[in-house]
Order: C-alpha cells, then structure tokens, then sequence
C-alpha cells in the first residue's frame, strides 16, 4: 500500500474544465493528473486535478491564464 501524502486537490463543476486543466498542464509541464473526486469532498463533474501543494499558485496562475473555471481547492491526504 502506497503511503498517504497531502495533496492539493482541484475540484471542477464541469468535465469540460477539468479535461482543460489536464490539456493546459500536460502543455505547461505542471506536475498532476486527473482523478475520481475523494470521498470527503462533494464536487461538480466527479473529477478534480491532484497536484503537489506547492505547486498551488502555479496551478492558481494557469487556470486564470486559460479561462479554467474551479470549484473549490482542498488539501487531502491521498
């Protein structure tokens, strides 16, 4: 079993947006990857970006550049 880590985790209201924060990070070189919506966190699509945290402003700066629309961001032990 993999050992829990904080995580940054960005919830999305549409699959639309979190398929254009996968597209603007892989194009970016930004270090996350999509993933089913934890548990503990009710959100939109049912998909949310699971980045490192202190990759928080770098995500934050991108999202505004590309007109990426977020919910909520969360810091979870995954």
């Amino acid at each position: 079993m993999r050992k829990k880590e904080q995580k940054l985790v960005v919830t999305f209201h549409t699959t639309a947006d979190a398929m254009a924060m996968e597209k603007a990070c892989r194009e970016q070189d930004v270090p996350g990857r999509l993933i089913p919506v934890p548990r503990e966190i009710s959100a939109g699509c049912g998909l949310a970006w699971c980045a490192p945290p202190q990759e928080r402003e770098r995500l934050l700066a991108l999202m505004e550049r590309q007109g990426i629309e977020r919910e909520d961001l969360h810091q979870c032990l995954l």
